[in-house]
C-alpha cells in the first residue's frame, strides 16, 4: 500500500556491499509470480459473504454484483453522495480463500509457480491494510464468519498460548498445502509499519487510554482526559483507521516486535514442530522505510532460523531499495524501478530507447547480482493503474494523490493498444528477474488507479454487463464488453511455457545487442555461448534487422523464433537477419 510516487529518471547507482555474500532462495529465481486481490479474485463461497454490519454498512447496504457495470451505482451508493468515490469503498463482492482454492488449475495452467496474496489477515476494510488481528485470517475468507468471530472473542490476542485455529485459519493452511503439493509457493503481505483502528491493542488504548495495558503499542499525541480532551495519535498518512506502531529508536517497541515474531513463526510453522514445509514460503512486505531498519534486522533473523529457505520482498518503489536488499534484510523488492523504466519508454514514450537500455542497466548495476534474479518485475499491482490503462493513457495523467484527472480514458483498449501489452508482456518474462502479473491482467482487464485496478476478476464462465458508465457525472464514453480476452489469456500462457521450459530465461546472463530506431535486441546467455535472442520492435512499422552475434564466443548454425516456429539462418559472419512486424518481437532459441 503506498501513495502514489512519481519517479525522476535521474536514477543514481549505489553499491552494497555485505558483510557476506548476499544469497537467495534458489527456488524464486525460477518462478512467475502471481498476484492476487482475495476480496476481488473469486467468490468461491457465498454463504461466508460479507455483512453490513461488519463494515459498517450504510442503510440499504448488500452485496455488489459481481458481473455488473463498474461505475454503474447501486440504490444505497446513490445515497452516499454524488460521486463514485463517496460509496465504492464500501463495496463488497465476496471473494475469498475458497475462491482462490476452485482457481489453482487456472492459476496453474498460466504456469504460475509462486502466489502473492495481499492482505489476508482479519480487518475490517475490503483491502485488508487494516489488521484488527494479525493471528487470524479474516473471518469472512472463511467457511465459519460467525464461529471464527466467537473463537476471537474468547481468546486473549496477547497470549499466545490462548490463540486457536479458526474455520478461516484452517482452510487457509490446506490451502497452503494445496499450493505446495502442486509445485508452487505462496507468500502473504506483512502489513508491520500500522494495524488497523479496530485492531485489538488499540481499542483497548481508546476505551482506557492511559491506563491500557498498551498504551505502549502506539505513538499517542494526547488522551482524552488531557488538556485538549481529545485522543490523537500518529497515523499512517494522516489516515485514523491506521494507527501506527511506536517508533523505539530505530525499531518499534518492544511488546510491537514480540507479537509479529509470534504472528510471523505461526505463518511460517502452523504447528511449530521445526518443519516449516506446512507455512507460507514468504512475505512481501508494506511500506517497510517507513520502520527502521533495526526492526528488519532482525525480523529477518526470525524468519531465516524458521525457513532458511524463506522469500522476503520490500515495497520500495525508489533507488532507496538497495540500502534493503543484502544479506541482513530483504532478498528482493518490488521492482517498480523496472515499471518506471518500461513506461517512460514502451508506453509515455518520454525516453529513447538508448535511454532506456541506460536505465535498465543502471538499475540492475545497483543490485547484488543474485537479486536480480528474484526481483519481482512488475507492470501493474493494486497502487497503480492497470497495464491496459497506461496504454490507452500514455502520459499518465494523474494528480498529486495518483488519481485519474479529468480526461482519464475509462474505456477498454483497442487491438493495436493489445498490441504493445502483448510486447511489455514479452519482454517482462524474457528479461532479467521474475516476472510478476496481477490478477486479470491475462483476462484483459482494464482500469485506472485505486479503486478501478480493484475490479472482479473477469471470469470465462460469467456474463458481464457491458461498462457504459463514466464515473464523473455529465462524462459519456463509448459501451464496452466486458469479457475474459482468451487471446491474450493464451499469449501469457504461451510466454509461461517458452520461460518455465528455457534456463537461460530464469538465470542466464545478459547482454544488450542493439538500442536503435525503436529497437531492442539483447541475449540471455550462459559464459556467452549460444544464446537466446530477444527482439522487441516497439515502432509502428515493420523493420529489418541484420544482427552481428560476434561478441559470443559460441553460437548455434540457426535459431528458431518460438513465437512463430520460422527458422533462421546464422551466416558464415555469424550474422543472422530477422523480419519484426510493427509492435511485435521475437524469442529466438539457438539449434
Amino acid at each position: 500500500m503506498q501513495m502514489m510516487q512519481h519517479p525522476s529518471k535521474n536514477i543514481t547507482v549505489k553499491e552494497t556491499r555485505d558483510k557476506v555474500p548476499y544469497q537467495t532462495p534458489e527456488w524464486a529465481k525460477h518462478v512467475i509470480w502471481y498476484q492476487i486481490f482475495p476480496e476481488r479474485f473469486n467468490n468461491g463461497d457465498p454463504s461466508n459473504d460479507p455483512t453490513a454490519e461488519r463494515i459498517d454498512g450504510p442503510e440499504g447496504w448488500e452485496l455488489s454484483p459481481w458481473t455488473a457495470d463498474w461505475y454503474k451505482r447501486a440504490e444505497w451508493e446513490e445515497k452516499m453522495g454524488p460521486r463514485f468515490r463517496d460509496s465504492v469503498f464500501h463495496r463488497r463482492y465476496g471473494g475469498d480463500i475458497q475462491g482462490i482454492f476452485d482457481k489453482l488449475d487456472y492459476i496453474q495452467e498460466l504456469g504460475i509457480g509462486g502466489i502473492y496474496l495481499n492482505p489476508v489477515f482479519d480487518a475490517v476494510s475490503l483491502h485488508k491494510y487494516d489488521t484488527s488481528y494479525y493471528h487470524h485470517i479474516d473471518r469472512f475468507f472463511g467457511p465459519d464468519p460467525r464461529g471464527d468471530a466467537q473463537i476471537m472473542e474468547q481468546e486473549d490476542p496477547s497470549d499466545p498460548s490462548t490463540w486457536r485455529w479458526t474455520a478461516a485459519d484452517k482452510l487457509f493452511l490446506k490451502l497452503i498445502e494445496e499450493v505446495h503439493n502442486r509445485g508452487m509457493k505462496i507468500i502473504i503481505d506483512g502489513v508491520f509499519n500500522h494495524s488497523g483502528s479496530d485492531f485489538w491493542a488499540f481499542r483497548d488504548l481508546k476505551e482506557n487510554q492511559q491506563e491500557s495495558e498498551f498504551r505502549d503499542w502506539y505513538d499517542v499525541i494526547s488522551f482524552n482526559h488531557q488538556a485538549d480532551n481529545e485522543f490523537l495519535y500518529e497515523s499512517w498518512w494522516g489516515v485514523k483507521d491506521l494507527p501506527e506502531f511506536k517508533a523505539e529508536g530505530n525499531t518499534l517497541t518492544q511488546p510491537v516486535r514480540e507479537h509479529i515474531f509470534e504472528i510471523t513463526r505461526r505463518w511460517m510453522d502452523p504447528d511449530g514442530d521445526g518443519d516449516p514445509s506446512d507455512g507460507i514460503d514468504g512475505w512481501r512486505l508494506d511500506v517497510p522505510e517507513e520502520v527502521g531498519q533495526d526492526f528488519w534486522i532482525e525480523w529477518h533473523e526470525v524468519v531465516r532460523n524458521v525457513n532458511p529457505e524463506a522469500f522476503t520482498v520490500g515495497e520500495i518503489w525508489t533507488e532507496n531499495a538497495v540500502n534493503y536488499i543484502n544479506t541482513e534484510q530483504f532478498n528482493a523488492a518490488m521492482n517498480y524501478r523496472f515499471f518506471q523504466a518500461v513506461q517512460s519508454y514502451m508506453i509515455d514514450r518520454d525516453i529513447s530507447v538508448q535511454e532506456f537500455s541506460n536505465w535498465l542497466d543502471e538499475i540492475r548495476q545497483s543490485y547484488p547480482d543474485e537479486a536480480n534474479y528474484v526481483m519481482q518485475n512488475l507492470m501493474e499491482s493494486h497502487d497503480t493503474p492497470r497495464l491496459a490503462s497506461l496504454i490507452v493513457n500514455p502520459g499518465r495523467k494523474f494528480d498529486e494523490w495518483g488519481l485519474p484527472k479529468d480526461g482519464f480514458e475509462v474505456h477498454k483498449p483497442n487491438k493495436k493498444e493489445r498490441k504493445l501489452q502483448k510486447l511489455i508482456a514479452l519482454f517482462q518474462y524474457t528479461y532479467v528477474g521474475a516476472p510478476m502479473v496481477f490478477y486479470g491482467t491475462e483476462a484483459g482487464m482494464w482500469g485506472a488507479d485505486d479503486p478501478d485496478d480493484r475490479k472482479p476478476m473477469v471470469w470465462p464462465d460469467l456474463d458481464f454487463e457491458d461498462e457504459t458508465t463514466h464515473p464523473i457525472k455529465g462524462e459519456e464514453r463509448p459501451a464496452d464488453t466486458n469479457e475474459f480476452d482468451r487471446d491474450l489469456f493464451n499469449w501469457y500462457k504461451k510466454l509461461g511455457e517458452i520461460r518455465n521450459s528455457h534456463e537461460l530465461l530464469q538465470t542466464g546472463g545478459y547482454l544488450n545487442l542493439l538500442s536503435e530506431d525503436d529497437l531492442f535486441v539483447f541475449g540471455r546467455h550462459q559464459n556467452k555461448e549460444n544464446p537466446m535472442i530477444i527482439i522487441l520492435n516497439r515502432a509502428d512499422e515493420e523493420r529489418s534487422i541484420d544482427l552481428d552475434l560476434s561478441r559470443f564466443v559460441e553460437t548455434p548454425n540457426q535459431y528458431k523464433n518460438l513465437l512463430d516456429g520460422a527458422l533462421i539462418k546464422v551466416n558464415l559472419e555469424n550474422k543472422i537477419t530477422v523480419e519484426v512486424p510493427a509492435l511485435s518481437g521475437a524469442i529466438l532459441e539457438p539449434q
